[in-house]
């Protein structure tokens, strides 16, 4: 019956033989553009196609998509450091070793606070947040709430800094892509802070009295 009506529209002069040379893509789009008198041809077509394996979803593109757009979501926005910056100006394990401020490293226990030592006398809180805010998602306000940043500029303490982030898992990347990057000429030593020590001293002294 389809054949039949097909020879009542009049549309013998533009039938369609496709070899199946032609890739499967170029059939569909050829047979989507003539809109009467097509649907007998749409058929064959979805039948070669099955015949050589490929369905009417192409994973190929779909794929490669995914990954350009989850490399796209992992670049962080240019208000902070990117990913190259901080490996490109890290020292290497081997140059870390040739430092006295390295000598000692270790890296402390996880928790959401860091440490930073071995500041340059220039450096201020703009580039501690320039390199540390690449951690924090400053559309939550719970994240954009706990990042803080302490930076000691005077006594003991001075070229020193306490940095919060939103969590753990922050803190230690932080930890593991910005120990050893250099700032101002100056090698950045980065661990994690010593948060639950004054916790337990306090505790103590509740305990004697």
């Amino acid at each position: 019956d389809v054949f039949e009506q097909l020879q009542h529209v009049g549309h013998k002069k533009i039938e369609f033989h496709i070899s199946t040379e032609i890739p499967a893509v170029l059939q569909i789009n050829s047979e989507k553009e003539e809109k009467n008198g097509k649907r007998v041809y749409l058929y064959a077509t979805t039948e070669e196609i099955n015949n050589t394996g490929f369905g009417r979803i192409f994973p190929a593109p779909s794929s490669n998509d995914k990954m350009e757009t989850e490399e796209e979501d992992d670049e962080i926005p240019s208000e902070f450091v990117s990913r190259k910056d901080l490996e490109k100006n890290r020292l290497s394990r081997e140059e870390m070793e040739k430092y006295s401020v390295f000598k000692n490293y270790e890296p402390g226990d996880p928790n959401c606070r860091i440490y930073v030592k071995n500041l340059a006398k220039q450096v201020q809180e703009k580039d501690l947040k320039f390199i540390f805010g690449r951690y924090v998602d400053f559309q939550s306000e719970v994240e954009r709430n706990m990042f803080d940043i302490r930076l000691m500029k005077e006594g003991r303490m001075k070229g020193q800094a306490f940095i919060g982030l939103p969590n753990e898992k922050a803190a230690a990347k932080a930890l593991k892509e910005a120990n050893g990057y250099v700032l101002f000429e100056k090698p950045m030593v980065v661990q994690f802070a010593r948060s639950a020590r004054p916790k337990q001293d306090a505790n103590e002294g509740k305990r004697k009295k």
